[in-house]
């Protein structure tokens, strides 16, 4: 497949971009800084631009592309509003080009139908507003918007991600149901990785963890 990926010079991004090479896929991944990037492979290309720009998105999606994956993350110099705008941008360029399957990583703050929370969610969450109000808010609006989409999508959220080995351990549910505390990030880029051939979890949210 040819799959276009957001956020790839990222920790979790180079793993996802690693791992997606390795079975074989061509990557096209969207870099503000492309000196980040310490993979070099034939099946590589890096495109330069800004994600908050749509006309740069427009030209990373094109009609041939299978799927997109944004395994973005706001960092400490972006706007709170980058998931937002991301999802926005992300979106409009794959109906223009006639893309369908989305792959969208965020955290397991963001809440969704069919989450249970329990008390230690609610005080996870109490936190994460005291800490960083606005960007949750601007993520939990970026998932309604791709939740809202015609595209096929899936929305992976994740709890703390760690540096750790692959385990290939997972389990998958939803906030307050079946979930941990922790997932390696080599153990999230696989199971985004496996959702370009797994429909399961086609518009669903699930929470993974170790």
């Amino acid at each position: 497949m040819k799959i276009t990926i957001f956020g790839a010079t990222g920790r979790t991004g180079i793993l996802l971009v690693e791992q997606a090479l390795a079975a074989g896929h061509e990557v096209v991944a969207f870099v503000r800084s492309p000196e980040k990037m310490p993979i070099e492979h034939i099946s590589l290309s890096l495109v330069q631009g800004n994600v908050i720009h749509k006309e740069d998105v427009t030209k990373v999606i094109t009609p041939d592309v299978d799927a997109v994956i944004s395994v973005l993350g706001p960092t400490r110099n972006s706007s709170a509003n980058l998931m937002a705008v991301a999802a926005d941008n992300i979106l409009n360029a794959m109906r223009e080009k006639d893309v369908k399957r989305l792959i969208f990583m965020t955290g397991a703050g963001v809440s969704t139908p069919g989450d249970q929370p329990k008390l230690i969610n609610h005080i996870i969450k109490f936190a994460l507003k005291a800490l960083s109000g606005e960007v949750l808010k601007q993520s939990e609006q970026a998932v309604e918007t791709v939740r809202n989409s015609d595209r096929r999508w899936t929305v992976v959220r994740v709890p703390m991600l760690t540096d750790a080995s692959y385990t290939g351990k997972l389990r998958v549910g939803m906030v307050g149901v079946n979930t941990g505390s922790r997932l390696t990030r080599a153990d999230a880029a696989a199971f985004i990785l496996n959702q370009l051939t797994d429909e399961t979890y086609i518009r669903k949210s699930p929470v993974i963890s170790n």
